[in-house]
């Protein structure tokens, strides 16, 4: 009995970590993406003033 709970709460736990990370990682990826939408922005800026 007291295994089965000590189990399920570590399965519980991982599982909540797993989508903590899941989270964090598409947050990152949003802001990189974020950035580099404005860097391609400002290279044809620079481009268009070029020519």
């Amino acid at each position: 009995m007291h295994e089965d709970l000590a189990r399920a709460q570590m399965s519980a736990r991982l599982g909540e970590a797993q989508q903590l990370r899941r989270g964090r990682q598409q947050a990152a990826a949003r802001r990189l993406s974020r950035k580099a939408e404005q860097a391609a922005r400002q290279a044809r800026l620079a481009l268009a003033r070029a020519n």
